[in-house]
């Protein structure tokens, strides 16, 4: 049973989340008075504060398309109660008019983990976004310009004064060039689109859980020297010869992680980040899986958050409640607010949290790709990148990133081939003693 003061502290992080999601500023007027003649002043409209997320309501158009962006972001704190002091590890990055083109913008979420995760998540958002701003080939190639910048990005943070050894983030971002999403993803963090299917909308993820789950990563990771297994398993407690976990969704306890030969650590549950120098060893890599995808005039909205959001809510559940709000503020809220609840019902601790809802407004598609008399509103996944590199196309592999981190390609040419509602820790040390398919919710 919890202390009670450390209840006192989870029921105020409650309500510090979960207040009215309808909660913005009572007035668009603010009553202001002359302090001479003791009148009020003229009312001026102002720039409304929404009372959770603490921010106006962002809007950024895309002329190209003739659309809009509009947009919220909410970070919550994580509550740990043996640590409350920890500060949030989780960073985001939104950056409209990169290279000061009006139709390029980017969306990111960073979620940093271990004794340095807040530095090396801090470092990733604006080194990465810096990258792909000064590339001077991001028009002409974003899939190489993205790949570059993961990469580069990740060689910094080793070469920094940052402690990455045993730290690092993972990452969630998506760049929007015209009419055109690209999704790159490095981790267990996740995007989600909602596409409106007749009276139904669809929630269809845009990347997909690194994870020893997926078989094709547990294969990469294995073929670089990781241990593959539970924390049980490692403490004795479970048979290490059986490599059979399930799945995320029906698996209840410890996931499994990914250790060196001889060590217990450094217990990874992603088998993809940026930083985690020690992990690097055995396959963790910074390489990005991305999706593309050309947005259609049923194309609602997108989502980009930590998986402190979908640990216990799934891609459907998120963009069902997303769904039901006008403004994504208060979206953003009532999502968060759900997350932390079932945190707090199922742990005695929650996950920094951290969610980017950004609603596409007024896309007709006409001109795009469509007849004079016919729009083309079906949706488009135009293709996926795996972000893997066959050990035989070494050169093509230094053509794409250049001179960028030789000693970690002779890593990654023997180790890289071509989902997740249950997580724990992204990191453990154990004690001393020893795909998401699309989904579909309706709407009318």
């Amino acid at each position: 049973m919890l202390h009670f003061l450390e209840q006192k502290k989870i029921n105020f992080l409650c309500f510090e989340i979960m207040g009215c999601v309808h909660g913005k500023c009572c007035t668009r007027y603010p009553s202001s008075s002359d302090g001479d003649s003791g009148r009020r002043r003229e009312k001026r409209p102002y720039k409304c504060k929404h009372i959770l997320t603490q921010r106006s309501l962002e809007l950024v158009p895309v002329p190209s398309h003739n659309f809009t962006l509009q947009f919220s972001v909410l970070t919550q704190h994580g509550y740990y109660p043996d640590t409350v002091e920890r500060e949030n590890q989780d960073s985001f990055c939104i950056k409209t008019q990169l290279q000061g083109n009006p139709n390029i913008h980017f969306f990111g979420v960073f979620d940093g983990h271990g004794q340095y995760g807040a530095e090396c998540s801090n470092f990733v958002k604006d080194r990465l976004v810096e990258r792909l701003a000064n590339d001077t080939t991001l028009l002409d190639d974003p899939l190489k310009a993205y790949n570059s910048a993961f990469l580069a990005t990740n060689s910094e943070l080793h070469d920094s004064e940052i402690d990455d050894t045993m730290s690092g983030t993972t990452a969630i971002t998506l760049l929007v060039v015209g009419d055109t999403l690209y999704v790159a993803n490095v981790g267990d963090s996740r995007a989600v689109i909602a596409v409106k299917d007749g009276d139904r909308i669809l929630a269809e993820d845009l990347s997909e859980d690194q994870t020893p789950f997926r078989k094709d990563e547990y294969e990469r990771v294995k073929l670089c020297g990781a241990r593959v297994l539970s924390v049980d398993q490692v403490e004795g407690l479970k048979d290490p010869n059986i490599q059979n976990w399930g799945d995320e969704y029906s698996q209840g306890g410890d996931p499994p992680r990914l250790w060196v030969p001889d060590g217990m650590y450094p217990g990874t549950a992603f088998t993809r980040s940026v930083g985690d120098s020690t992990a690097e060893k055995i396959g963790v890599i910074a390489v990005p899986e991305i999706s593309v995808v050309r947005l259609t005039c049923n194309h609602l909205f997108f989502v980009v958050a930590s998986d402190g959001v979908f640990e216990f809510l799934s891609s459907r559940t998120v963009v069902n409640m997303a769904a039901e709000y006008a403004d994504p503020r208060d979206a953003c809220a009532a999502i968060a607010g759900e997350s932390y609840k079932l945190w707090l019902d199922n742990e005695n601790r929650t996950d920094d949290i951290t969610i980017i809802i950004v609603q596409i407004k007024g896309l007709s598609n006409s001109g795009a790709s469509a007849t004079d008399n016919e729009v083309d509103c079906g949706p488009m996944l135009m293709k996926s990148i795996k972000g893997s590199f066959d050990t035989s196309s070494v050169s093509e592999l230094e053509e794409t990133y250049g001179s960028v981190r030789t000693d970690l390609y002779d890593t990654q040419q023997s180790c890289q081939h071509s989902v997740s509602m249950n997580r724990s820790a992204a990191i453990v040390v154990p004690s001393p003693m020893m795909h998401q398919r699309p989904s579909q919710l309706d709407v009318g």
